[in-house]
């Protein structure tokens, strides 16, 4: 069959978020046929390029996310009226009061009033974008600002909408804009996303939003995969912003995500953490199904079957350097580790991602020379100092194999962590490690690992010291650890897993392009089975070798291929 795959600042980039579990789940399918449609996270990331594509990526399609053009297109006065009708309905979904005691969506009614006048205002929007050929204009316009303020000081509205400032209104509408910049793309057409038989969301947000409207516009059904839940990410991204601008966004985030677990065949959280998320943002509990993403564990095989190659002094850390990691709290627990365990030191492997990144690794660097100034400084300092930053090329990527390998015990120090791939090469190089209880880290470990509170040095010391002590309880954990990754965690069960719902989905989905038969005429239902399909051309007959034990027996000499 052929998947139509979604994605967001990731693959078939070189870098981004993403990126390696798409290429392992692309590059397991090679029976089925991919085109991928990726919107892309900024110029660096596009000069930098693609990754090399298997033969089964028929079609590559991008677009930019982080820049639009005006489009040159000027509506008349009907179509003014008709964005000013559906902006204006979604807007006032926006800043409808909630009720707490009704969840977004109710699979068993079907949506409340307020999610379903914001559905139909977007299905509008979009209609009008492929009509009119476009809404940058329309949605950067004084017309977007005013209606969008309107909806704000309407009787009924929340109170935080209605306290909204002039700035607070232009940052919504801004933030809005770029959000549906997706509505006016030229994919949703027969050629585009309806020749795809499914549409995969690698993720929610800007991502799910093309395989929305080819649901609405084409009949497509859509498979949604999330490793976190962006009205999460908001949460925890805009802690600070006007209560106006909080409420507004959050509203439109979570309406969005209510409208994609509705429209979605099927969704797959990628942990129990996101799952939860999901639940109450309103997805059904009967369409979620956990897969876990996979990693290839040949890399980590001589690692995890030689467990005694670590070396039983050293803690490391890998992963991409910025303060959700917290290595602030690790470099403390690191100083009580050394003063207890002079012969400890620890690795630090990863590269920062941006300004932010950039600006705290040297905070991080400095602390580090603060904690240990005798070893800072002086002739040994190179060389000798307990405390070693080391870059691992692409931070996106994580950090290489042998970085986990190569070390007693890994840490993870993190306040906030989605799903902890760098945990997972631990586990497959069969080491113990120690984490701090956020996000999927406990689900993950299973048991195979110590756990303690987040911004806690002390802790996160003494659980370490317990295990740089006792040799064996480490081999215990390591092996532990490497047998519930291989079991769990691998790219095998992941794609397998993805195989089957991709063939569950199209089982039951109505046929949208009758199959013809030679004269014409539409095949009967079920005559072209999706497993059918096989991409490549099999026109000609291919040769059938004669057996020699079996020349006494009439064998067919050609054989068409089905």
């Amino acid at each position: 069959m052929r998947i139509g795959l979604l994605t967001e600042g990731g693959y078939p980039y070189v870098s981004g978020e993403g990126g390696p579990w798409c290429d392992r789940l692309v590059r397991g399918l090679g029976q089925h046929e991919f085109d991928v449609y990726a919107f892309s996270g900024g110029q660096a990331q596009e000069d930098a390029g693609w990754v090399p594509l298997p033969p089964q990526v028929r079609r590559v399609r991008t677009a930019p996310l982080w820049a639009a053009e005006d489009d040159g297109v000027v509506y008349g006065r009907r179509a003014r009226r008709r964005f000013s009708d559906h902006y204006g309905a979604l807007a006032a979904a926006l800043c409808a009061p909630a009720d707490p005691t009704t969840p977004a969506t109710t699979p068993a009614d079907g949506p409340t009033p307020e999610a379903d006048r914001f559905t139909t205002a977007l299905h509008g929007l979009a209609e009008l974008a492929r009509d009119e050929g476009g809404l940058v204009a329309a949605l950067r316009s004084e017309t977007a600002v005013r209606t969008l303020e309107r909806a704000c000081r309407a009787p009924g509205a929340r109170r935080a909408t209605r306290e909204a400032r002039v700035q607070d209104l232009l940052a919504v509408a801004a933030h809005l804009e770029r959000a549906l910049r997706p509505l006016s793309l030229d994919w949703y057409e027969e050629d585009g996303l309806g020749a795809v038989d499914l549409c995969h969301a690698a993720t929610g947000g800007a991502a799910a939003l093309p395989g929305l409207l080819a649901h609405h516009f084409l009949g497509v059904p859509l498979l949604l995969t999330e490793y976190g839940v962006r009205l999460r990410t908001h949460y925890l991204t805009r802690p600070d912003a006007p209560p106006a601008v909080r409420t507004l966004l959050a509203a439109f985030h979570g309406k969005v995500a209510a409208e994609t677990y509705r429209s979605a065949a099927f969704i797959t959280p990628g942990n129990t953490h996101t799952r939860r998320w999901q639940e109450r943002c309103g997805a059904d509990r009967a369409k979620l199904r956990t897969v876990y993403p996979g990693l290839d564990a040949t890399p980590f095989t001589e690692a995890g079957e030689s467990p005694q190659s670590a070396d039983p002094h050293t803690l490391v850390w890998s992963g991409r350097v910025e303060p959700a990691k917290d290595l602030v709290s690790l470099l403390h627990a690191f100083a009580a580790v050394r003063a207890r365990e002079p012969k400890t030191r620890l690795r630090i492997v990863g590269g920062p991602t941006g300004p932010e990144g950039a600006a705290y690794l040297g905070h991080c660097k400095a602390l580090a020379a603060q904690l240990f100034p005798d070893e800072a400084e002086g002739p040994h300092a190179v060389g000798d100092h307990p405390v070693s930053f080391e870059e691992s090329g692409n931070p996106d990527q994580g950090a290489p194999a042998d970085a986990s390998a190569g070390a007693a015990v890994t840490v993870l120090s993190s306040v906030v962590e989605g799903f902890p791939v760098g945990l997972i090469k631990a586990m497959l190089c069969g080491r113990a490690t120690v984490s701090t209880d956020v996000g999927a880290v406990v689900e993950v470990i299973g048991g195979t690992g110590l756990v303690v509170p987040p911004r806690n040095p002390r802790a996160l010391a003494e659980a370490c010291l317990s295990l740089l002590r006792d040799p064996e309880r480490r081999a215990r954990l390591g092996a532990a650890a490497r047998a519930r990754a291989l079991e769990l965690f691998t790219v095998e069960q992941n794609v397998a897993a993805f195989d089957g719902l991709y063939l569950e989905i199209v089982a039951r989905t109505p046929v949208r392009r009758p199959a013809l038969d030679g004269g014409g005429d539409p095949l009967l239902p079920f005559a072209a089975p999706a497993e059918a399909h096989i991409p490549g051309h099999w026109t000609e007959p291919t040769p059938r070798a004669v057996p020699t034990w079996a020349t006494d027996a009439p064998v067919p000499a050609t054989e068409t291929a089905r």
